[in-house]
């Protein structure tokens, strides 16, 4: 089977890209910027030269066609993934509408697989536990926004009788994150001692790698419309400290606090960063997603992979890799640095 993928220089993409690959597909890939995508995908073990790579933008509609020609499924997995509200006009302009590009020309193409990467944040907030059938959301955080208004696309059409599929990936963590995104830098940070407060609540965190596994296996199976939440589990912010000092045998001091009183930090943090060059490990659609996030009830979805990797193996994977890759001494990654 061919299968286009965007987002395949991302750390979804590259992981999902390998996992095709190792069962045989062909696999094109719909690229910005060829060299960084060859280096991206050179770090999971793929040879950009055993794929097709197609140039272009997931917004612009000539290039996803050159990339859909003689593909028999895609993934769309190309996104803007920040908490930075400096990304805020980028996340507006790729999120939804490279969504919406990508579709109409699955559906133009009559492309008989097609699966939208969404995420469980696209859901809230929510009363309850999140399933499949819970509402499309309306976050008040800008990341979050825009890939619920792309969720509210590809249901528009599941509803239209196309045959779209949507996973929502937990928090994913693991090695190999080529643009080291939110959630590698948070784990980052927190062993950098730039992180002593943490808010309340939690997230469901899973393993790319499992999450690589579903879409392989959704790519490659049944048609019609479907949902389904990817391999991982709900984590309060304490186990994942607790986890993280099982991990690399440091103390971790930390101070917990209600995620809701957080909030006004988090904006002012975010005020500060729109005007500051450097990273600021604080951010508001962290602290928000905590305050907001409801544990995942799976039951009757066809969750096809289950939990996936246990937390603390996939902890140890992603600070040893990077400590590997000179982001971690080897006295801040601890125990994991020799693992």
């Amino acid at each position: 089977m061919t299968i286009l993928v965007t987002g395949g220089s991302g750390f979804v993409g590259i992981h999902t890209v390998a996992e095709l690959q190792r069962r045989g597909h062909a696999v094109n890939v719909l690229v910005r910027d060829r060299a960084r995508a060859a280096r991206a995908l050179r770090s999971v073990g793929v040879d950009s030269s055993t794929l097709r790579l197609t140039t272009g933008d997931v917004t612009d509609p000539a290039a996803v066609r050159r990339a859909l020609r003689n593909c028999e499924a895609v993934l769309h997995a190309a996104a803007v993934y920040s908490f930075d509200p400096r990304r805020r006009a980028e996340m507006g302009a790729v999120n939804r509408r490279g969504t919406e590009v990508v579709l109409a020309a699955a559906r133009a193409a009559g492309v008989r697989r097609r699966v939208h990467v969404s995420t469980f944040g696209a859901l809230l907030p929510a009363t309850g536990s999140l399933t499949t059938a819970t509402p499309v959301g309306r976050p008040r955080e800008t990341y979050l926004a825009t890939k619920a208004e792309a969720e509210a696309v590809a249901r528009r059409y599941q509803d239209e009788g196309d045959p779209v599929i949507i996973t929502y990936p937990p928090a994913v963590l693991g090695p190999h994150d080529p643009h080291l995104g939110d959630q590698s830098s948070r784990i980052r940070d927190v062993l950098r001692g730039l992180m002593p407060i943490w808010p309340s609540g939690g997230f469901p965190i899973g393993d790319v790698r499992d999450l690589a596994a579903l879409h392989a296996t959704l790519l490659t199976g049944g048609d019609g419309p479907s949902r389904h939440f990817g391999p991982g589990r709900w984590v309060t912010t304490r186990e994942l400290l607790r986890t993280l000092r099982q991990v690399t045998g440091r103390r971790l001091p930390t101070l917990h606090l209600p995620a809701a009183a957080l909030l006004p930090v988090g904006r002012l943090a975010g005020l500060i960063q729109r005007i500051l060059p450097v990273h600021v490990p604080v951010q508001y659609g962290a602290v928000y997603t905590c305050a907001v996030a409801r544990p995942i009830d799976a039951t009757g979805t066809g969750e096809l992979l289950g939990p996936g990797r246990p937390l603390r193996s996939t902890l140890a994977d992603t600070v040893g890799w990077l400590h590997a890759t000179g982001r971690l001494t080897a006295t801040q990654a601890g125990r994991a640095a020799s693992a």
